[in-house]
């Protein structure tokens, strides 16, 4: 599952992973991801941290908080790397975490190591 709400990332990220034979399931409104993930079980969300309207972050933790979810491994995405941010979504749960932008070789050992 990809949780990114920018057109661009989403689609790249989408195709990378159908190109080495992974099942996506897009998802741009940061709002329905438990939703979709319960209804979905996907092997991996794959989560950018910047969502318009909410946090990734807190849908990290919230997915680790619901018994359906808690095992789904997350990889965490975002554009925004300060100093602590890594350590502080890790906190949240994030099982793998890449910083924007992001290159096709160490995005896809990141996913092959989660799944």
């Amino acid at each position: 599952m990809v949780v990114e709400d920018n057109d661009l990332n989403r689609k790249l990220f989408c195709d990378v992973l159908k190109a080495n034979g992974f099942e996506v399931e897009p998802v741009s409104d940061g709002n329905v991801v438990l939703e979709i993930a319960r209804a979905k079980a996907p092997d991996l969300i794959i989560m950018d941290i910047q969502l318009g309207g909410v946090s990734g972050v807190d849908l990290i933790e919230a997915a680790k908080r619901d018994r359906h979810l808690a095992a789904i491994p997350v990889l965490a995405v975002t554009a925004f790397a300060a100093k602590g941010d890594e350590e502080r979504i890790r906190a949240a749960g994030a099982e793998g975490y890449l910083s924007k932008p992001v290159s096709i070789g160490p995005f896809m050992s990141a996913v092959n190591a989660l799944i």
